[in-house]
């Protein structure tokens, strides 16, 4: 059920309205018993909190394991790039 923003018009008070869409709009202030409007609300937007859903979340065992040895590599500078070479190399015969 939304939560709807209405104002006085008498006294401009300000207040919001859980109610269901099928639910009438609200007509009286709670305060004063002036007439009210509806405001336009800005919607209700979807928060991701915490590290989210990705695909790279749920990766395999092996996958993480390959992963961290590549950062290993990755560090040690050119010995990375040599073993990276002479796996990619074809063996000549």
């Amino acid at each position: 059920m939304p939560t709807y923003d209405y104002e006085c018009e008498s006294c401009g008070h300000a207040f919001e309205e859980f109610q269901s869409i099928t639910a009438p709009p609200r007509k009286k202030c709670p305060k004063c018993e002036g007439n009210v409007r509806r405001l336009i609300g800005a919607g209700a937007a979807v928060i991701f909190k915490g590290s989210g859903f990705y695909a790279t979340d749920y990766r395999s065992e092996e996958y993480k394991k390959k992963a961290k040895e590549e950062k290993g590599e990755g560090k040690s500078g050119e010995t990375g790039k040599k073993d990276k070479e002479k796996k990619s190399a074809p063996e000549k015969t």
